[in-house]
């Protein structure tokens, strides 16, 4: 019989980030690894219970608390108790997750570490919640470096799972750009699209555009139908900032805006660009790499950052110093000016980061499976998995 499962969770579908896909994409995996019946639940802090998509797992075993925090923490208490695991999508749900394991000792605690949330020394009654996780699940090795060094966590318990892709992605759009879009964004025929998509926030600052701008005042000497198009949210400090920066460098007609575009939009965005970059300097993996490698566009990422092991060590794409700005702009000239048509890495993306190999990796870290990950398995798996799957 499969272990009984309680995941909890901040936000899974109320938001559109990183951290709730991953949300989504772990209660699906855990809810399949439990039989798909009721030896698994969810509970989100800040969901309606209207809002759960099913496609994703039955409304049946999923709870919105609709922000009221003291019954999501009453409710997830009494849920807990008897489980096997209790999983938190968020360092923020430590003290529920230790209020659990306090009242039902045998169940055993999982934390799902993403990024910049856990890279910073915590207070000491939560360090101390934080030792007494079963399983710390960093989302790279970037993070487990940086949790193993602020927390002197165990080895043992820091094991990193990288993220995977949406199984219910759309299809890469084959063909001709959009013609559509291009007269949206007033962009030529023959342009040579460079993408971004990420919320844009004043005090997010390190996502890179600024310095893929800077390149483009660069490149476009060379490329004069180079244009930037910006995908995602923007609050409104930052955008006046980079409406000043654009003005400034003289860029009105190369940056384009999109704002938020649905998910069900986007692969005709990316089958719109010829590269994307987004040279980071604090992602905890990012999962917009491999969704742009799943839609065939190579790959502009920082060095310095989880970034590296969305891109395999290099393997998937282009790593860059993001701050040496120098770096930025020959990658961008070398794929720009190649004669020839990337491959697409498709293949070698869903053989990495494809939903099958998070969801058996789980499986292995939690007890759904007995039997190791064996040696021809292992070049289907992201490398950084297989290292602390191998230690175990």
């Amino acid at each position: 019989m499969p272990p009984r499962v309680l995941f909890l969770a901040l936000k899974v579908f109320s938001a559109t980030g990183g951290i709730e896909k991953v949300s989504r994409l772990a209660g699906k995996a855990l809810w399949e690894l439990c039989g798909q019946g009721s030896r698994f639940s969810l509970h989100a802090v800040y969901d309606n219970d209207s809002q759960v998509m099913e496609k994703y797992f039955p409304g049946t075993v999923f709870r919105g608390f609709g922000g009221n925090r003291v019954r999501f923490t009453v409710g997830s208490i009494r849920a807990g108790r008897g489980a096997d695991w209790v999983v938190l999508s968020h360092i923020n749900l430590l003290s529920v997750g230790y209020a659990i394991k306090m009242v039902s000792p045998k169940t055993k605690l999982a934390l799902i570490a993403h990024g910049i949330e856990v890279w910073q020394a915590l207070p000491a009654w939560k360090l101390a919640m934080l030792r007494a996780c079963d399983l710390v699940l960093p989302v790279s090795r970037f993070t487990r470096d940086k949790m193993r060094e602020i927390y002197g966590l165990d080895e043992n318990k820091l094991v990193v799972v990288n993220n995977c892709l949406d199984p219910f992605l759309p299809e890469p759009v084959r063909g001709e750009k959009s013609a559509r879009l291009l007269q949206k964004y007033g962009l030529q025929q023959g342009a040579r699209i460079v993408l971004t998509v990420n919320r844009l926030s004043y005090n997010e600052r390190y996502k890179g555009y600024d310095e893929v701008m800077m390149a483009i005042k660069t490149l476009k000497r060379e490329e004069p139908l180079i244009r930037y198009l910006i995908v995602g949210k923007y609050d409104a400090m930052e955008k006046a900032r980079l409406d000043r920066l654009i003005r400034q460098q003289g860029l009105q007609n190369e940056v384009v805006f999109a704002g938020f575009v649905p998910d069900e939009d986007l692969a005709e965005h990316f089958n719109l660009a010829d590269v994307y970059a987004m040279p980071s300097r604090k992602e905890g993996f990012g999962i917009v790499f491999i969704e742009a490698l799943y839609y065939g566009l190579p790959v502009i990422a920082g060095n310095i950052d989880g970034s590296v092991d969305a891109l395999a060590d290099g393997e998937l794409g282009y790593l860059v110093d993001p701050d040496w700005p120098t770096e930025i702009l020959a990658a961008l000239k070398k794929i720009l000016q190649s004669k020839t048509n990337p491959a697409s890495r498709q293949g070698e993306v869903m053989a990495r980061f494809g939903f099958d190999v998070y969801k058996n990796v789980l499986a292995q870290l939690m007890g759904f499976a007995t039997e190791k990950i064996n040696a021809a398995e292992r070049k289907d798996q992201p490398c950084s998995q297989l290292e602390e799957l191998q230690e175990l």
